[in-house]
């Protein structure tokens, strides 16, 4: 993103992305290259990023998701309380694969595409979700948005009856009256240079349109437009913009049936995951020749011979190849087009850099083309036009007269096909409260130097906060308690003593660290300067990696207890594996910036913290595992650059990745132990029973720990009776002299 002495709104965004965690209102009128600084933005941020939109197609032209995919939310109401309104039934609980809890625990920004149109209850839900994968205490759980769009063009949709509910919670259907969104203090930056128009006088008018009040000037202005007998120039390429759908397809239909030439269709062709709702063209496309179309895509080729919106006049139709006539000046040109492909991605951590990246899942393939006498008001944001004849006379929601009007590179290059008056201009009164609320929260250069120190501040403190990993350490001693101190005493207590030492001797020590970066932090204008900070900093680096370790290290290469009943192994298994996610994170933060703390050593680190979650494979209970290991640590250092290599050599610590795979001291004999439960876990799959059915797990520690030698020494194994020591008692007692 280069930057610009020319726009300082936008320069003072990109800012306030790439080097805060404020929450970002980012808007301006139509034009004014919002869309441009998404896509530029995807080039230059570090942040682990994901994009996301209200409607199939602003996803697919903000290069994202829909926001109902990407968090797997059923359409439907969703109230504070975390139900669902949806014929009145409770909301499911959220299930996502472990790849996307990967990427919801370590996101960084959510750009959500086109706010305007998100409603205040879907933007809370969306809280939820955050929270339940990251800082549960913080709003959009410590996730930082990025929130695009203008309010003064299309409306949130909220019918009578889902009003009548959501009015129960909320002051308006707009986002900013989510109640999570009120929570956080929201950076609002407007964009004031416009790229589509350059005509002042028509400038003035939309921003007057825009405002929702317009003077009987402008209104006498726009009305000087009003042309209802207009028949478009045959050389000019015209399109008309109107309210409803049926409007559109009427004109659209008329108009066809007009030219004598025989309709040719296009089939698209479809693959992998495409929603209908996100086709950005008819499945079945019928033209013919003389048919006043839109091109609904830019040119990937370096010709840049169309655009989004660009309006042509089919000339020829040969197989699957249309020839169109486009007026560019003064010239008629004629483009050849041929089918192109649109793209559905999801999201997916880089398996190299662990960086949150897009993967291809689907493809909609169609010419490039929409018949285009007419659209409607709706399908036209985002598209630009020389010429439009706009029917908003009839305008029945908040924007859509500011929409039509804003899609026109002048005033001369419109006409009204119906008068406009100032009754189908509305200004919504929250609206109107929001936008003096965004005027009195515009960054000043003060407060971003400020917010970008404050920013350093934070990530320093949560590198420095043991809290949550020490709340997941006591959880799952918690269950280790409940459901394997029984047979596993040892292990349960040196997990209750890590616990105990994490919380004396990293959180107690992290509270006291914290407060000294908050007292140093002023003592300068930015990191880099303060030599106290940076030096305190290196200092609580070095200590708290060997620390770290040292209390966690050995517990987390331990396996898992083993417990016969299935669900209470299943989560012990998840709470281990958050367990040891959290502490791998802050292993390799710690190791990344021991030798110098950056922001770039920062988000490497989270990034590779990641992608080793992602390719590391699934741990599982000892009692389906066999006993070959392979630790995710280990799959983190192998990628790790040389420098970070050199940093941990420089420390001579005891890093887990370094030490032998630790055992249960609870197991005397760990391999006798493991073959037995190997053992068992084949006999259960062949009969088709449960492990323990085949022998309690008691039983198992027992034969591992006292060795029976003989048939009678087998009966005296408490689990062991005549009928066992004769289907197994052989097998066993080979598997126990090893």
């Amino acid at each position: 993103m280069t930057k610009s002495n020319e726009n300082i709104e936008l320069e003072m965004a990109r800012n306030y992305v790439l080097y805060t965690r404020r929450n970002i209102f980012l808007t301006g009128r139509a034009g004014t290259g919002k869309t441009t600084f998404l896509r530029r933005l995807h080039e230059e941020t570090r942040k682990r990023m994901v994009v996301v939109a209200p409607t199939g197609v602003a996803a697919i032209n903000a290069g994202g998701m829909t926001i109902h995919s990407f968090f797997q939310l059923a359409p439907g109401l969703f109230l504070p309380n975390g139900q669902m309104m949806a014929g009145r039934e409770p909301q499911n609980r959220f299930s996502f694969s472990k790849h996307k809890v990967n990427i919801l625990r370590s996101l960084d920004l959510l750009v959500i595409d086109e706010i305007s149109m998100v409603r205040a209850d879907l933007l809370d839900a969306i809280d939820q979700v955050l929270r339940r994968y990251g800082k549960r205490n913080e709003p959009f759980g410590g996730v930082q948005l990025l929130l695009i769009g203008d309010l003064q063009q299309l409306a949130p949709v909220a019918t009578d009856s889902e009003w009548d509910i959501l009015r129960q919670f909320y002051s308006s259907p707009f986002f900013f009256s989510s109640l999570a969104l009120l929570q956080t203090d929201l950076v609002c930056i407007e964009l004031k240079k416009v790229y589509r128009q350059d005509n002042p006088l028509f400038i003035s008018l939309l921003n007057d349109v825009r405002d929702g009040h317009p003077s009987a000037s402008t209104i006498n202005t726009l009305n000087s437009r009003y042309q209802p007998a207009f028949q478009p120039p045959a050389n000019e390429d015209w399109i008309t913009l109107t309210t409803h759908n049926a409007l559109a397809s009427r004109i659209n239909e008329q108009e066809m049936g007009k030219l004598p030439s025989q309709p040719v269709t296009f089939t698209a062709k479809v693959s992998g995951e495409f929603p209908e709702s996100s086709y950005p063209t008819d499945m079945q496309l019928f033209l013919k020749e003389g048919a006043q179309v839109m091109f609904c895509k830019n040119d990937p080729s370096e010709n840049k011979a169309f655009f989004n919106g660009k309006i042509g006049t089919v000339k020829s139709i040969d197989n699957d190849k249309v020839k169109v006539v486009c007026k560019r000046g003064d010239v008629m040109e004629q483009i050849e087009v041929e089918p192109l492909s649109w793209i559905n991605t999801k999201y997916i951590t880089d398996s190299e850099t662990g960086e949150i990246k897009q993967e291809d899942v689907g493809s909609f393939t169609q010419i490039p083309l929409r018949t285009a006498w007419a659209i409607t008001i709706h399908k036209s944001q985002g598209l630009t036009f020389d010429h439009a004849v706009i029917d908003a006379g009839r305008a029945f929601s908040h924007g859509q007269v500011y929409v039509a009007l804003s899609r026109c590179r002048s005033l001369e290059g419109l006409v009204l096909s119906t008068q406009i008056s100032s009754t189908v201009i509305s200004s919504d009164p929250e609206v109107e409260q929001f936008n003096e609320y965004a005027d009195q929260h515009v960054p000043t250069v003060e407060s971003l130097i400020r917010d970008r120190r404050s920013f350093v501040e934070d990530i320093l403190c949560d590198i420095f906060d043991f809290q949550a990993l020490s709340m997941r350490l006591r959880h799952y001693v918690r269950l280790v308690q409940e459901y394997a101190a029984r047979f596993f005493p040892s292990y349960a207590q040196a997990a209750a003593a890590a616990a105990i030492q994490l919380d004396s001797q990293l959180m107690a020590v992290g509270v006291k660290f914290q407060q000294q970066i908050h007292q140093l932090m002023p003592l300068a204008e930015s990191y880099s300067r303060n030599t106290q900070l940076r030096d305190r900093v290196q200092k609580g680096m070095a200590y708290y990696v060997k620390q770290t370790a040292a209390i966690l290290g050995e517990l987390l290469e331990m396996d898992v207890p083993a417990v016969d009943n299935k669900v209470h192994a299943e989560q012990l298994q998840r709470e281990f594996d958050f367990l040891k996610s959290d502490y791998q994170l802050k292993m390799d933060i710690f190791t990344a910036c021991v030798a110098q703390f950056s922001l770039d050593a920062f988000w490497n680190a989270k990034a590779r913290a990641a992608m080793t979650e992602d390719t590391a494979p699934r741990r599982r209970s000892s009692t389906t595992r066999t006993a070959k290991r392979t630790t995710s640590k280990g799959d983190s250092t192998k990628r790790r650059t040389a420098k970070d290599k050199a940093n941990e050599q420089s420390l001579d610590k005891p890093t887990a990745d370094k030490q032998p795979a630790a055992e249960i001291t609870d197991i005397q004999n760990p391999a006798i132990y493991k073959a037995i439960i190997n053992w068992r876990n084949s006999v259960a799959k062949e009969k088709k029973l449960p492990a323990s059915y085949i022998l309690p797990l008691r039983t198992v520690i027992a034969l591992a720990n006292q060795r029976p030698s003989t048939p009678e020494a087998l009966l005296a194994i408490p689990g062991i009776g005549k009928k066992t020591k004769e289907q197994y008692g052989a097998e066993l007692l080979e598997i126990v002299r090893g």
